[in-house]
């Protein structure tokens, strides 16, 4: 079986120095279609077509607000012609928040559940059914060191919880549908040079960071779009409800 005839959905891809744009080109490389679903669709037009030239694969880019339904099966209604059936997702797309819990707001809290959770759960509700009919599929859920040591790092309490109901959800998940076929699981960056990061990464704040990271340097996108791909290569198949931490051993537990 080969990956060359199915495509994998990246959320939030769109971004030219974030995960998710490493690792649509990532998987392409490995031989899948790309379909890329950004908020922005200029970006995600323009990364479809960045991939598209540098691997020869198909690829389309299609604007979505993961948090809105209507917008999601719209989405996915644009890929059904335009590419193979999907065999992978990626659920990259995900916002950030240093706010402490005693300054957070409802709508704040909301908001970043609504774009890390409500949003994979209305994307990933959409495209599983196909997969387990398929009898075959691979989801990976981009989560954060901040949900397993509880932030202190880039991300308030809001962020934390976000994201450790993302690795709740994908073990479940993977209990549900292993036996289709279909493997989810999850990875957790560390400290990963992305527009997210921003200025924290420098002066002093950098080398404070560095000092607890045994490889002594800063991860690249690169480290996490890697390791997803190898998560959705056919071979990974008896690899699913794990979580993997890309952390350069700065959080070793």
């Amino acid at each position: 079986m080969s990956v060359s005839d199915k495509t994998a959905i990246v959320t939030g891809a769109g971004s030219t120095r974030g995960i998710g744009r490493a690792t649509a080109h990532a998987l392409a490389a490995a031989g899948w279609n790309i379909a890329i679903l950004d908020l922005d669709e200029p970006n995600a037009k323009d990364a479809a077509h960045e991939v598209a030239e540098r691997h020869r694969v198909q690829a389309v880019g299609v604007g979505c607000d993961v948090t809105d339904e209507t917008s999601v099966e719209n989405a996915l209604a644009a890929l059904d012609d335009a590419v193979p059936p999907v065999g992978a997702l990626v659920n990259n797309a995900g916002i950030t928040s240093p706010t402490r819990f005693l300054d957070v707001t409802d709508q704040e809290w909301d908001r970043i559940f609504a774009v890390n959770v409500r949003g994979a759960y209305n994307i990933t509700r959409r495209v599983a059914p196909g997969m387990a009919e398929r009898g075959f599929g691979r989801v990976v859920f981009l989560s954060s060191v901040s949900a397993e040591r509880g932030g202190g790092v880039f991300g308030g309490v809001a962020y934390s919880a976000a994201k450790a109901a993302q690795l709740g959800f994908a073990r479940a998940l993977a209990r549900e549908l292993g036996p289709n076929g279909v493997t989810v699981n999850a990875v957790a960056p560390g400290l990963i040079g992305t527009d997210i990061t921003g200025g924290a990464l420098e002066g002093e704040r950098k080398f404070e960071l560095l000092a607890g990271t045994p490889v002594g340097r800063v991860g690249n996108v690169d480290d996490v779009a890697d390791l997803i791909t190898y998560l959705c290569r056919k071979e990974s198949g008896y690899i699913t409800g794990a979580t993997y931490d890309v952390n350069g051993g700065s959080h070793i537990h």
